[in-house]
């Protein structure tokens, strides 16, 4: 205990100092970060990304020589929709040209239109505001937790209206959302869950699949998923009349029994038969690369709660299983000697560390508010609903995320442990100099 306590006690003095703690424990005096004119902590790339071999190759190979390219007379994408769900533990699986056609595939299914709310995270991808624009529905923010970059569950019931037709909590970065308090409140106030697990491949609450719960779980296999075959998606289902609506809507409307024929309308969604092969193979290495994900995730995460100024992204207590697409941890750049964020991202990546700033708010975005004034929103929406969605919409605890967020991608827990001390060792390197590199 008392080494440990002398050990954070000397790295939260160290920037003062000049000096760092090697990735060995020894004390060292600081080596200037390449942007000072020193040398970089690491020079070696990290693992590239996507891995491919003969499995690849001969998994696209036999359907070039099939000849039956297509969902409608192939049996891939069947083979591929069956090992999903079986992986999983879902009764249903149908597979999508993208993550984003599941969602919107999903919202088509339950029935989401104009004159509707949606419920959604400020901190994701723009797919998820999009599927909800697309459906001419109105998405309601609700704000971010600061210390896990989910969703804040407890404040979903405040945010629900008479017009609230569906919530959609994204698992970020493979983390999981309260799932707890969410089907909780959706129980309560009787509104389907559409789970955003695009980015949560294998993820895990309280011993189940993330994807698992709400009326669908939604997954995306483009190129930078954790499992992936440059497009894809698949949506995950328990409810056997709820699938084949969305099976009718991502196909034209074409249901493959006779009992939805002609009830409702829908797009072209359809996956291919050399996307499924691909991801037959990919399917192949998941859980080995799942578990490396995961025991480098722990290390640095023990790494970095030792760097004043550092915090990465809490878990929940009931998520059992974090998939790491993503490493997020908050800058605080008031133990960086007021070090910008910009600044200490271009630090690190010169030292050899690819590092993002993550997410926007998307509840500001441009283009949010040009759909929400636009001539077929003003003819659903009157100026006074837009005003009151708009004002409802404000995210403060997101603003902060934005700005403190920091993220390294999956492929970079796909290396060594000794890589995941050179990740550390970067960080005090900065921050050892952190005060020279803001006044540079």
């Amino acid at each position: 205990m008392n080494n440990d306590l002398n050990r954070r006690s000397f790295l939260a003095a160290a920037p003062a100092a000049g000096l760092a703690m090697t990735s060995s424990g020894a004390l060292a005096a600081g080596e200037k970060p390449v942007l000072l004119g020193g040398k970089p902590v690491r020079t070696q790339r990290f693992p590239s990304w996507p891995v491919s071999d003969q499995r690849e190759e001969q998994a696209l190979t036999e359907v070039v020589r099939s000849g039956q390219w297509f969902r409608g007379n192939g049996q891939v994408v069947k083979r591929f929709e069956e090992a999903y769900a079986r992986l999983t533990g879902a009764k249903f699986c149908l597979a999508t040209s993208s993550g984003t056609g599941a969602l919107q595939t999903s919202l088509g299914a339950l029935g989401v239109g104009p004159g509707d709310e949606v419920i959604l995270p400020p901190y994701t991808f723009v797919a998820t505001l999009n599927v909800i624009l697309n459906m001419h529905a109105l998405p309601v923010f609700v704000d971010s937790d600061l210390e896990t970059a989910q969703i804040d569950a407890r404040k979903i019931e405040a945010a629900i209206t008479e017009r609230t037709v569906a919530m959609i909590p994204v698992h970020l970065a493979g983390n999981v959302a309260d799932l707890d308090t969410i089907m909780a409140v959706a129980r309560k106030r009787k509104v389907p869950v559409v789970e955003d697990a695009c980015q949560s491949h294998l993820a895990e609450w309280k011993g189940r699949k993330a994807g698992t719960y709400g009326a669908t779980g939604c997954f995306s296999f483009q190129a930078s998923k954790n499992l992936n075959c440059g497009e894809g998606g698949a949506i995950l289902t328990n409810d056997e009349e709820l699938i084949e609506k969305c099976y009718a809507y991502h196909w034209n409307g074409a249901a493959r029994g006779k009992k939805l024929s002609d009830v409702m309308h829908g797009t072209k969604f359809l996956i291919t038969e050399f996307q499924a092969a691909l991801l037959l193979a990919q399917m192949t290495r998941l859980e080995e690369q799942a578990k490396t994900r995961e025991q480098n995730a722990q290390y640095l995460t023990s790494l970095l709660r030792e760097i004043p100024g550092i915090a990465p992204a809490r878990m929940y207590d009931g998520c059992t299983r974090n998939a790491y697409h993503g490493y997020i941890f908050r800058y605080q750049k008031e133990r960086f000697a007021g070090l910008a964020k910009a600044r200490f991202l271009k630090a690190l990546s010169a030292e050899g560390i690819p590092a993002s700033s993550g997410y926007t708010p998307l509840n500001k975005r441009q283009y949010l508010k040009n759909a929400l004034h636009s001539r077929g929103y003003q003819r659903v929406y009157s100026k006074e609903q837009i005003a009151r969605v708009e004002e409802r919409n404000q995210c403060p605890a997101n603003d902060r995320l934005c700005e403190e967020a920091v993220w390294l991608g999956q492929r970079v827990l796909l290396a060594g442990r000794s890589d995941m001390d050179q990740v550390g060792e970067a960080i005090r390197k900065v921050q050892a100099w952190a005060g020279e590199l803001a006044r540079a």
